[in-house]
């Protein structure tokens, strides 16, 4: 059985070194980027099962446990030890990681089962989302906080505010746009991007932030001293040119709540934005498959689970029927 632990730890002979030349002849590492190499992945993604499947090969070499030894009890028994530390909605990305990455090995005949596949995976609740949310009104003063705002990233942050909240974008998928994924179509300011599952897609940008987006890159231009067609790279620029971070993203959402008021500034994220859009748009009629789509959800039960207000008794169908049965009543 040929080993992944790292070469440090001694690499043992492979089992049968005909059976999977690929893997005998690289390291943990290497496969790891064979491994991503052939998932549909956003970067954000792509680091997070980069950081799982490393921080199991650390467990692994701890233990002077071969990972291609492992069975499903060592899997459990990391996966109690993660559990200490870390939510339950991280333990289960960890393990899907890992699935994958053993899926790969199978497939690649250097093991014959997943020991994930028997592991004890921790139960989530699929209509519980632990990311604090926003109401319209709360949206509409941090958008107000943004426009009142001064200095020289002022546009920027109205930008991409503006982006997260009319768009309900993933953070990754914000950082990600350079200024050439801007474009039109068929009369739609638009802009394309690769989204989760390394999907491409496109969307439409509203009068609001198609306007808040031309500001920035107009003001990015001129400090330049070219002009905005001119203008390449990251569509939200650092003052180096730069990628502005999810992390630059996490402090900005925050400290314009902060500034307009927001009780609870402090605990937001931009997924909090993300949320506010489902909400929002499910209590304004837009049909679930639509906002399914625009989100980029695979299954709509996660839309339903973003969706804040689906509880709110206003939404209770029996009025709708109860409307009806009184229209056709004489």
């Amino acid at each position: 059985m040929t080993s992944l632990v790292p070469a440090s730890r001694g690499v043992p002979a492979p089992r049968d070194p005909h059976r999977v030349p690929v893997v005998a002849a690289s390291g943990a590492g290497e496969f790891t980027d064979a491994w991503l190499a052939n998932r549909r992945l956003s970067p954000h993604t792509r680091a997070a099962y980069r950081r799982d499947v490393g921080s199991w090969l650390t467990w692994c070499g701890a233990r002077d446990l071969d990972p291609l030894a492992a069975t499903f009890l060592d899997v459990n028994a990391y996966a109690r030890e993660v559990e200490e530390t870390a939510a339950p909605t991280t333990v289960a990305r960890k393990m899907s990681a890992l699935s994958s990455w053993y899926d790969f090995l199978v497939k690649l005949q250097a093991l014959d089962g997943n020991p994930v596949a028997g592991a004890d995976r921790p139960r989530l609740d699929r209509d519980h989302s632990a990311t604090i949310g926003l109401l319209p009104e709360e949206v509409d003063a941090l958008l107000r906080a943004a426009a009142a705002a001064t200095g020289p990233t002022a546009a920027r942050t109205r930008a991409a505010l503006a982006l997260l909240a009319d768009l309900g974008l993933r953070v990754g998928e914000l950082v990600s746009l350079d200024v050439t994924d801007l474009g039109e179509e068929r009369g739609h300011r638009s802009i394309r991007f690769t989204g989760k599952g390394g999907k491409h897609r496109r969307r439409a940008l509203t009068p609001g932030t198609a306007a808040a987006v031309d500001t920035y890159l107009t003001e990015r231009a001129a400090a330049e001293g070219v002009t905005v067609a001119e203008l390449t790279g990251p569509l939200l620029a650092t003052a180096s040119g730069g990628r502005l971070d999810r992390h630059a993203l996490f402090r900005l959402v925050r400290k314009v709540a902060r500034d307009a008021g927001i009780p609870a500034a402090d605990k937001l994220s931009p997924h909090s934005l993300r949320h506010a859009f489902a909400t929002t748009a499910r209590a304004e009629g837009v049909a679930l498959e639509d906002v399914q789509d625009a989100m980029g959800h695979a299954d709509p039960r996660t839309t339903r689970r973003y969706d804040r207000d689906r509880h709110n008794l206003d939404r209770d169908p029996a009025y709708a029927i109860w409307a009806a049965r009184a229209r056709r009543t004489p």
